[in-house]
């Protein structure tokens, strides 16, 4: 189970008007996602990276059935509605409030944020997708209202299989979620340039 460790950046959230929340990858860190921010265009944000205990949010592949992954992952899913609901309690508006995940982030994140769907500030997957041996449509629920959200895959990908991808940009889309999907031939379980750059039109509008 994730004792709360949250590391933090940029912006004191009281003196921030966005928050953004960084989601690390399986055998990362609080740190490693936050090093990205060098790269984005979030000067005027509170930056915050929860820390996974034993740097993993759940111990199989996000493709088991999720009950293999629990209690894990329920507990890392309640970590992220901690902390946003912190976060929205310290002034930040939902709308003001951006998510950013690579790998196991990434599908941390896009499971977080489609079961719980309202209008976000924008969320940024690199390389990740809905949680489960199948997509369970009946755990999603709510409306992005237009939220942003750019995912960005490599075709293929050693971890993420691109089917899973498409399935999830369909079902966000769905949900009213403004998605702009990219695949990279052979890019590697990495993030590139192309993607930083992507981001930055969510973070900078």
């Amino acid at each position: 189970m994730h004792t709360k460790n949250i590391v933090t950046a940029g912006k004191a959230l009281p003196d921030a008007t966005k928050a953004l929340i960084m989601v690390h990858g399986r055998g990362g860190s609080a740190m490693d996602i936050l090093s990205l921010a060098t790269h984005l265009e979030v000067t005027d944000y509170a930056l915050l990276a929860p820390q996974a205990t034993n740097h993993t949010w759940y111990p199989y592949s996000f493709l088991a059935e999720p009950s293999h992954n629990e209690p894990w992952l329920s507990s890392s899913l309640d970590l992220l509605q901690e902390l946003t609901a912190e976060v929205q309690q310290q002034g930040i508006a939902a709308e003001q409030l951006y998510f950013l995940g690579f790998s196991q982030g990434a599908c941390l994140m896009l499971e977080f944020l489609t079961r719980n769907a309202k209008r976000y500030g924008g969320a940024i997957a690199f390389t990740g997708g809905l949680i489960g041996d199948k997509i369970y449509r009946e755990h999603y629920t709510g409306d992005f209202a237009g939220t942003p959200v750019f995912i960005g895959s490599s075709n293929p990908d050693i971890h993420v299989p691109i089917e899973r991808v498409y399935a999830t940009s369909n079902i966000l889309q769905e949900m009213n979620a403004d998605v702009r999907l990219k695949v990279y031939d052979n890019m590697g379980h990495t993030i590139n340039q192309d993607e930083i750059t992507q981001a930055n039109t969510i973070f900078s509008t």
